[in-house]
């Protein structure tokens, strides 16, 4: 699986995880999105499953500061776009809160639905709390990595006792 960002220098670029991930070699800056390539967008109306491997051959992520995160994704970028189901934030700025994920969380996340553990475990590596984004969302991860449907996610956030919690921050 190919990983791409696409950069939009809204934040700090000394804690800009998708610059690390260019410097290493682990994804490729764009220019723009081609239409074969899953976007990951927060605001998408379909979740991603594990599924969709089969129909892209990349992941994009749109890295943009969360401040400009409606305006940004009112352009809709080539591509297929789907949000992650809620995860937990390991990075030191959003630890814990929901859904404030960096680029790199971000990708990880879809990586390990779409089950790239390697991969994600990989770009997760090069970051010092990239081992807590896992060890917060280990269990959900697998979890989701079996849903077949986004109904199967909505049984999966039950279980966990976060789906009222999830609903009322999306």
């Amino acid at each position: 699986m190919q990983i791409q960002v696409l950069m939009l220098k809204q934040d700090d670029p000394k804690k800009c995880s998708a610059a690390k991930l260019v410097k290493f070699g682990i994804a490729k800056n764009v220019k723009s999105t081609l239409s074969n390539t899953l976007i990951l967008d927060p605001f998408a109306d379909r979740m991603i499953l594990k599924n969709d491997k089969h129909v892209v051959n990349s992941i994009t992520g749109i890295d943009c500061s969360w401040e400009f995160a409606e305006e940004t994704f009112v352009k809709k970028f080539p591509g297929i776009h789907r949000k992650l189901p809620p995860l937990f934030a390991g990075n030191p700025v959003n630890y814990s809160k929901l859904n404030k994920l960096t680029t790199v969380e971000a990708i990880s996340g879809a990586l390990f639905i779409m089950e790239f553990n390697v991969l994600a475990h990989e770009m997760l590596n090069k970051f010092k709390w990239g081992h807590t984004f896992y060890d917060l969302n280990k269990n959900l991860l697998e979890d989701y990595s079996k849903a077949r449907s986004e109904e199967d996610i909505t049984h999966i956030l039950k279980e966990y006792d976060i789906y009222d919690i999830a609903v009322e921050r999306r």
